[in-house]
C-alpha cells in the first residue's frame, strides 16, 4: 500500500531478541513484509550488543527489490571515509539507494566502554563534522579537504563515485536544540517522538529541515481488540520497569527524558497514546493504540502538523502492517478533509 506523499520506515529485528539460527530468516521476512506494505525503507539499529548493521543491510538489499535500509551510523565505530565507502559500494554492487541514521549518542555504558566521554552537545558537533565529510566525499568529484574540531582530511577522494540519484537520505534525532541544529547543518530529516494529540505543536514554522516522528501502531476494528493485542504483546513487567528506571538515570538522551518525564497513564483505554512499552523497557517509542478510525485520526493530525516521515517499531507480522496500512489510509483522508 503506497503512500507517495509521506515516507514510512519499518524497523528490522534486533539480534538480541532472536535466536541466531532464526535471525537471518527473520530479517528477510520483516524486510519483505515492509517492502510489500510500501515502506520507503527499514531502520537497522546499531549498538555494542547487536550484530553489525551493514551486514544486516546487505541481507535486506539482497532479498528485496527496492526497500532502502536506514543504517544507524555511530561515529565512534568507524571513520567517515569508511561509511562513504560502504554507501558507494552498495550503490556500485546493487544500484540501491540507502539511508543513514546518524547517531550522536547511544547507551551510556556502550560509550564509556569505548572511552567516549564527549558531552551531549559536543557529540552533535562531532556528528555534524562527520556527516559533512561523508556528504562531500559522495557529492564532490574532486579531492576533499576538511578541518574541524574532531576530524581532518586532506585530498581525500571516493572511488567508486556515487550516482546522484542514489545519494543517501539522512536522518538524525531532533529532540534537542543541538539535534535540530545538526539536522539543518547536514541536510537531514530530524526525527523525534510525537507528543500527545492535545500537546503536539507540530513542526515549527521556522524549521530549516523536514521533521518526522518515531512511533508504534496497534490498531484493530474495535478498541477492545486493539488493547487486547497491545497488552498481550507488551505486558506489565516489574523487572523491565526497574531496568528502565536505572537506564534513565544514566541517560542524557533528550528523547528518553521527554518520555520518562510524562506521568503514567491511567490505564488501558484512557488514551490511544500509550507509553506502557517504553516504561516497561520493551521499546523506545510511544505507541498509538485503538480502532483504525481513532488511530488514523491521530496519525492524520500528525500529518497535518507537518510530519511527513514516520519510523515504525519492529513489525511482529505482515498482518500488523496491513492494519497499519488501514490507519495511514484513514490518516491521509483525515488530513485532506481538514486541510
Amino acid at each position: 500500500m503506497r503512500h507517495p506523499d509521506i515516507q514510512i520506515f519499518a524497523t528490522s529485528p534486533q539480534s538480541k531478541d532472536v535466536a541466531s539460527d532464526q535471525y537471518r530468516q527473520r530479517i528477510i521476512d520483516v524486510a519483505r513484509w515492509s517492502e510489500k506494505f510500501g515502506c520507503t525503507g527499514i531502520l537497522v539499529y546499531t549498538d555494542n550488543g547487536i550484530v553489525d548493521p551493514w551486514q544486516v543491510s546487505q541481507l535486506i538489499v539482497e532479498h528485496t527489490e527496492s526497500l532502502s535500509p536506514l543504517v544507524a551510523v555511530q561515529p565512534i565505530y568507524m571513520h567517515p571515509y569508511s561509511v562513504a565507502k560502504k554507501l558507494a559500494t552498495f550503490s556500485y554492487l546493487y544500484g540501491r539507494r540507502l539511508w543513514i541514521n546518524m547517531v550522536a549518542g547511544g547507551f551510556r555504558n556502550d560509550l564509556l566502554a569505548l572511552n567516549d566521554s564527549t558531552p551531549h552537545d559536543d557529540r552533535y558537533l562531532r556528528l555534524t563534522e562527520y556527516t559533512l565529510i561523508i556528504r562531500r566525499l559522495l557529492e564532490d568529484k574532486k579531492p576533499v579537504n576538511f578541518e574541524g574540531k574532531y576530524y581532518r582530511v586532506e585530498n581525500l577522494t571516493m572511488t567508486p563515485s556515487l550516482p546522484e540519484d542514489l545519494f543517501p537520505g539522512i536522518t538524525v534525532s531532533g529532540s534537542s536544540e543541538s539535534g535540530m541544529q545538526a539536522a539543518a547543518d547536514i541536510g537531514a530529516t530530524a526525527i523525534r517522538y510525537p507528543q500527545e494529540p492535545d500537546k503536539e505543536q507540530g513542526v515549527p514554522a521556522d524549521a530549516r529541515t523536514p521533521v518526522g516522528v518515531r512511533v508504534g501502531i496497534i490498531a484493530r476494528e474495535t478498541k477492545e481488540e486493539a488493547w487486547r493485542v497491545a497488552l498481550e504483546r507488551f505486558p506489565e513487567d516489574r523487572k523491565g520497569q526497574l531496568t528502565h528506571q536505572l537506564a534513565m538515570k544514566v541517560s542524557d538522551s533528550q528523547w528518553h527524558k521527554q518520555l520518562s518525564d510524562k506521568p503514567e497513564e491511567e490505564g488501558p483505554y484512557a488514551s490511544p497514546y500509550w507509553l506502557g512499552p517504553f516504561h516497561n523497557y520493551k521499546t523506545f517509542c510511544p505507541y498509538l493504540v485503538g480502532t483504525h478510525d481513532e488511530v488514523g485520526e491521530l496519525v492524520g493530525s500528525y500529518i497535518r502538523a507537518g510530519f511527513q516521515s514516520f519510523i515504525l517499531d519492529i513489525p511482529p507480522s505482515y498482518e500488523e502492517l496491513e492494519h497499519t496500512g488501514i490507519v495511514f489510509d484513514k490518516a491521509k483522508a483525515f488530513a485532506s478533509d481538514c486541510a
